[in-house]
């Protein structure tokens, strides 16, 4: 059987980069800024590792998942290039690697803000790779690449010309991160690629800082990851764990117990509360439903003013469920819908 590349060129893949003036700069030092994560002890990580393993053994192996990272930075360079090292390349039957395991890259320029490329990881990736765009033109761009949502990156070195500037990117609008807290869902499982998240898109669209605390199969609501966020600066915490609750009645014990222990830190915190998206509900699921949306009742009779309740019934329903890979992890289209509905409520809390 010939190799596809050999009949389409669109998939040839070119990771070797042959630039006789390219510079590489480790992304921890300045000008470079990173977001979503911190780097410690050879690692890029979400949570800190003493906290991850009091939470669970399967928190811990993934909060070294690069979920929601971003490195950001201006230059004038006519190409961009990476050099990551990875530890862990999780390879799934549901997921493309551009997403689970690849970095993607938006600029932002004298057009505004859009998505321009994805660093195309080999198949037979192992320990990482390196990959390089061109733009062809030294026009001053802002650049944000999205580390991968499903594996794990030990160093990444960005490369422009050797006569290009590299400066610090502008901030964003709001600075204090949004947080997120949740399952598979919450933390990527299936976009196409990392900035096809549904964090990852309200960011552009308000222009914010976040932190993706969703947890692959593992989140649920433990006191421990309940006591670690609620220490954090936030600016809004968005939590959704339905899917990783083992039953209905395990999630009437946890929800509205997690939201009192947000609340009650930080008494003046926006906090939204949505459910599974999903469009057709069977009994249990519905169950489910009206215990997130209990919690939010409870708040708004108590008097709290800043409870916010997002169906994601109601956001999958224009999809007709179409919006799935699976009945469960949302596309591409899914995200997008997630982040339309919870962005504009985000928008509406941040940006009155």
């Amino acid at each position: 059987m010939r190799d596809i590349a050999e009949i389409d060129k669109n998939f040839v893949l070119k990771t070797e980069i042959d630039k006789s003036d390219i510079v590489f700069y480790d992304v921890l030092n300045k000008p470079f800024s990173i977001h979503g994560l911190f780097y410690k002890d050879g690692m890029f990580r979400r949570i800190p590792e003493d906290v991850a393993k009091t939470v669970s053994k399967d928190v811990f192996a993934l909060h070294t998942h690069t979920a929601g990272g971003r490195v950001r930075f201006k230059t004038n360079s006519p190409y961009v290039a990476i050099n990551a090292e990875m530890g862990h390349i999780h390879r799934m039957t549901r997921f493309a690697m551009t997403g689970s395991s690849g970095f993607d890259m938006y600029i932002k320029d004298k057009n505004g803000q859009r998505y321009y490329k994805t660093f195309i990881l080999p198949v037979d990736i192992v320990d990482g790779y390196s990959s390089v765009h061109e733009f062809n033109t030294n026009e001053t761009r802002e650049i944000t690449i999205n580390f991968p949502l499903y594996s794990e990156v030990t160093k990444l070195h960005i490369g422009v010309a050797k006569d290009a500037f590299v400066e610090a990117p502008d901030e964003y609008s709001i600075k204090t991160p949004v947080v997120f807290y949740g399952s598979s869902i919450t933390q990527g499982c299936c976009a196409s690629r990392p900035g096809s998240s549904y964090e990852s898109i309200i960011s552009r669209m308000v222009d914010c800082d976040y932190i993706n605390l969703g947890f692959s199969g593992s989140a649920l609501a433990e006191d421990e990851i309940a006591e670690y966020i609620k220490k954090l600066d936030m600016s809004v915490f968005v939590y959704d764990y339905d899917h990783n609750s083992p039953s209905a009645e395990y999630l009437a014990e946890t929800h509205e117990k997690m939201f009192k222990t947000i609340r009650s830190a930080n008494p003046d915190l926006p906090v939204v509360m949505v459910t599974r998206p999903k469009v057709y509900l069977d009994e249990s699921e519905q169950k489910r439903f009206e215990i997130v949306k209990q919690t939010y009742e409870n708040a708004k009779r108590a008097g709290d003013k800043n409870v916010y309740f997002i169906s994601g019934q109601k956001i999958m329903e224009p999809t007709n469920n179409e919006g799935t890979v699976d009945d469960i992890h949302p596309n591409d289209y899914g995200y997008a819908m997630m982040a339309k509905v919870i962005g504009e409520e985000i928008e509406k809390i941040l940006k009155p």
